[in-house]
């Protein structure tokens, strides 16, 4: 992808965890004007502090974070209510006069905005109950009233009942990136990486999630948790289950979470737009050069 032509109006940065985006992100908003916007499916979640090792309260005093603390532990939310939320939230800072910031490791949060993907609407509860209700020939007949594409699974009733609910909309996945946008991706060598993971291992069970998970346990319950918690929180449960000790927990977080990096640098590099870098210094470089033509 060569350099945007025009100064970008949105800066995402992205990568696997443990990458050094959000040092990235927070360095160009204090210099830039910015304001950042988390793209991370687990810090959507109140309370779910140290195992998504969220911006501290100093960090968030000194840079406004948005994409935080969005909903209840238990509770759903969907790429197509993040991409809602986000560009929202882009066009709120712009007209501040401020620089958006788009930094996470979700990369279908992150696709959802770049690429302005036409998700369709989430169900509406009580119309689906009604729906539910009928037959399979009940549910043809409005498909077939409305004029709607039959589904391909005639007999099948969740096949149709989505037809009527999205109007026979189908999913929109576009490949062009949004206009004014600077794609940045940090990449450190796998070495580098695997240290910043174990690292971070450490540090999150040095600064009590544990604890953290058994007040999130105590307030939401466990099927709600391990439901939405992320690969720390369902590790930490182990360990209140007395099922593993804490040096056991840490190195499977180690190595789990290297798994988790390895599918996101899969996904991530399918995307011909990012540019890579291999440390945060270097790709703040290109970014302030950017920001400065």
């Amino acid at each position: 992808m060569a350099a945007a032509a025009s100064k970008p109006e949105l800066i995402a940065v992205v990568g696997p965890t443990a990458s050094g985006k959000s040092a990235l992100a927070f360095k160009i908003a204090q210099k830039y004007n910015g304001e950042i916007i988390s793209a991370d499916s687990r810090s959507i979640y109140k309370g779910m502090d140290i195992g998504t090792a969220k911006p501290t309260s100093n960090d968030q005093r000194q840079v406004p974070h948005w994409g935080l603390d969005l909903v209840e532990p238990g509770q759903s939310y969907s790429a197509y209510e993040f991409k809602k939320y986000t560009k929202s939230k882009i066009q709120e800072i712009k007209n501040r006069g401020r620089l958006p910031i788009l930094v996470g490791g979700t990369g279908l949060y992150i696709d959802s905005v770049l690429f302005d993907f036409g998700f369709r609407a989430p169900p509406d509860p009580t119309r689906r109950a009604e729906l539910e209700k009928l037959s399979v020939e009940e549910l043809q007949g409005i498909i077939h009233e409305q004029g709607l594409p039959m589904a391909k699974n005639v007999q099948n009733p969740r096949h149709l009942i989505r037809i009527i609910e999205t109007g026979g909309q189908a999913h929109q996945r576009r490949t062009k990136l949004e206009a004014d946008v600077l794609l940045v991706g940090l990449l450190p060598p796998d070495e580098i990486l695997k240290a910043n993971i174990a690292k971070r291992a450490e540090t999150l069970f040095d600064k009590g999630v544990i604890e953290e998970t058994r007040r999130l346990i105590q307030a939401y319950g466990e099927k709600s948790l391990s439901g939405t918690a992320g690969i720390v929180y369902r590790i930490a449960i182990r360990v209140i289950r007395d099922e593993m000790n804490d040096e056991q927990a840490i190195e499977l977080f180690k190595k789990a979470d290297w798994q988790y990096a390895r599918r996101q640098k899969t996904w991530f590099k399918r995307n011909p737009h990012i540019q890579w870098f291999s440390s945060v210094g270097v790709a703040y470089r290109f970014i302030e050069q950017t920001l400065s033509n």
